[in-house]
């Protein structure tokens, strides 16, 4: 999942220059190293606060920052020397009534989790850290940040399947991609393309095309996990009787089925088989036809009188 800075915080979008500043105290007072000697946990967590708050509490990275939406992504076009520039972690502190990281002319070294580390002596500042010969961050391989696209099929491409293409903007022009929708897939459901992202960084892998599926509307059938479902409407004396009706499949055909004497209205009668497939080779669904039995709103002379005699009969 990304990171989000406001989350890292504990802050909201909204928040002001000093709501930022109160945040990342507190958590300061609580994750600092000094009060957590040798717990690697609190040092990640100092770490990602410090992080968050060297960008938040810069108008300009904050603005920067904004426009991508995640510290993933910031991170895609951002080091960490861009990060910490101007930042001067112990100048802050001391405001806060901590002493300089490392103590007294000690140095604390951080694993920053992507490949290098950095170290805090006394007087240090971020910026320190990467400039010059005191450079101690090391770049290492990333994998390019991930795409997502949101795509709407028909319920019958989502039924059967179907094969698909667009155009992906990237850094280096506009790509095509060809890929296959497998039958049976659903809304919310996601299709991955490897290598279809962003390219990596310092030689690192691409990233990966994430494909979410929403499926349309359909005027006739209704989908509900496996199943379809459809409606037919037949006459009072059809419900009574029983009767036989046709009734169109997603495929195209029609199939025709019996409607037992003494139907009532909203009765399901299933079609087994005759749904969605299962994804990864598992069974189909089945369609479901629900039966709504028409009562006349208007009834000619003959048919009044018919009616008065089966009323009469008990009916």
């Amino acid at each position: 999942m990304a990171e989000d800075y406001y989350k890292i915080l504990g802050i909201e979008k909204s928040a002001s220059a000093e709501d930022i500043k109160k945040a990342y105290r507190k958590l300061a007072l609580k994750w600092h190293p000094d009060k957590n000697p040798n717990n690697k946990a609190a040092e990640d967590k100092f770490k990602k606060i410090s992080e968050a708050y060297a960008v938040l509490s810069d108008s300009e990275k904050r603005k920067e920052y904004d426009t991508y939406g995640s510290a993933d992504q910031f991170r895609q076009r951002y080091s960490q020397e861009d990060i910490f520039r101007g930042f001067d972690l112990n100048d802050i502190l001391r405001g806060f009534g901590f002493g300089d990281l490392g103590g007294r002319g000690g140095a604390r070294t951080f694993r920053t989790g992507r490949g290098g580390a950095f170290t805090f002596s006394q007087g240090d500042s971020f910026s320190d850290m990467f400039e010059g010969g005191r450079q101690r961050y090391a770049h290492m391989p990333q994998k390019g940040q991930d795409f997502e696209y949101n795509l709407s099929i028909t319920l019958e491409e989502s039924v059967l399947g179907a094969e698909k293409k667009l155009a992906l903007q990237k850094d280096h022009g506009t790509e095509e991609i060809t890929f296959k929708v497998p039958p049976g897939i659903n809304t919310g459901k996601k299709l991955r393309l490897a290598g279809k992202g962003a390219s990596g960084i310092e030689g690192g892998p691409p990233g990966d095309l994430y494909i979410n599926i929403t499926i349309l509307p359909h005027p006739i059938f209704a989908r509900d996990g496996n199943d379809l479902y459809i409606e037919k409407s037949i006459n009072f004396t059809q419900a009574a009787l029983g009767t036989s009706i046709d009734v169109p499949t997603l495929d195209g055909s029609v199939k025709r089925i019996k409607i037992p004497p003494g139907t009532q209205n909203n009765t399901k009668i299933r079609m087994k088989g005759y749904g969605v497939p299962g994804l990864k080779g598992t069974g189909k669904g089945d369609q479901f036809v629900k039966i709504s039995v028409n009562v006349p709103k208007k009834l000619t002379d003959r048919q009044l009188q018919l009616i008065n005699k089966l009323a009469e009969e008990g009916l």
